[in-house]
């Protein structure tokens, strides 16, 4: 009876032990996919930058923030739950005036544009154009076109940044899909903090807003690219 209980007790140790190793394992999982997604979001808007249709500088340079949801897949729509996850970052300082900060992790969910992708995986790149927006998409789960109002962006070098959609508009919303980047309406769609993403990132709980707003927190290594590419293309506010 006695062998038995400390054989007992000390198999709950093992598979105690054996549980805690592989919730760690998990975790280093996730984090190394979150740094490989941020890693994407830089190469994403590097390419962007660089296409002859692209957007146009005096709306980039109008911008409070940008998010980069880099391949998301038509068929990871098709399954309840499923979502497209990149990132979001803004100029720093009051009103947004400074150089772009450390970023934030973020989802993108649902809506019709899961049915406009193709076959092929859609890079996405959002310009939040003020602060009402910024703050609004930092601090809960935004539905674009009602809570925050969106409107498919212009492209190319001659595009017309003043018109009255785009200057209405919270947020312009753009795609990338088979070689080809246009403006793209994503009405309907939800963008909120990944703030798992941000923990594993950061290597502790930390909001969104205190991530984006505040220019103290440390910029992790897999954003570089993100960064020093908007601070290339965009670097002041216009």
């Amino acid at each position: 009876m006695k062998r038995n209980m400390v054989r007992t007790y000390l198999l709950t140790i093992m598979m105690a032990t054996l549980a805690l190793f592989n919730s760690h394992s998990a975790r280093g999982d996730d984090r190394t996919k979150d740094e490989h997604r941020l890693q994407n979001t830089g190469q994403v808007m590097t390419e962007i930058t660089r296409v002859p249709d692209k957007i146009p500088q005096k709306l980039l340079d109008k911008a409070d923030c940008v998010i980069v949801i880099p391949s998301v897949l038509k068929a990871a729509f098709i399954v309840g739950g499923s979502y497209g996850r990149g990132a979001m970052t803004c100029r720093t300082g009051q009103d947004f005036q400074g150089p772009w900060g450390a970023p934030t992790m973020m989802a993108l969910e649902g809506g019709s544009f899961g049915f406009q992708l193709g076959a092929q995986a859609t890079d996405f790149v959002l310009l939040v154009m003020n602060p009402r927006g910024a703050t609004s998409i930092l601090t809960s789960k935004v539905k674009l076109g009602a809570d925050a109002s969106a409107a498919a962006g212009p492209v190319g070098r001659d595009a017309e940044a003043d018109t009255d959609i785009t200057m209405r508009a919270e947020v312009l919303t753009y795609s990338r899909s088979r070689g080809l980047f246009a403006g793209v309406s994503l009405e309907g769609s939800t963008l909120r903090p990944d703030n798992d993403a941000n923990e594993r990132i950061y290597g502790r709980k930390i909001g969104a807003k205190e991530i984006v707003l505040h220019s103290k927190v440390a910029m992790p290594q897999s954003a570089h690219l993100l960064i020093a590419t908007l601070a290339e293309y965009s670097p002041k506010r216009a």
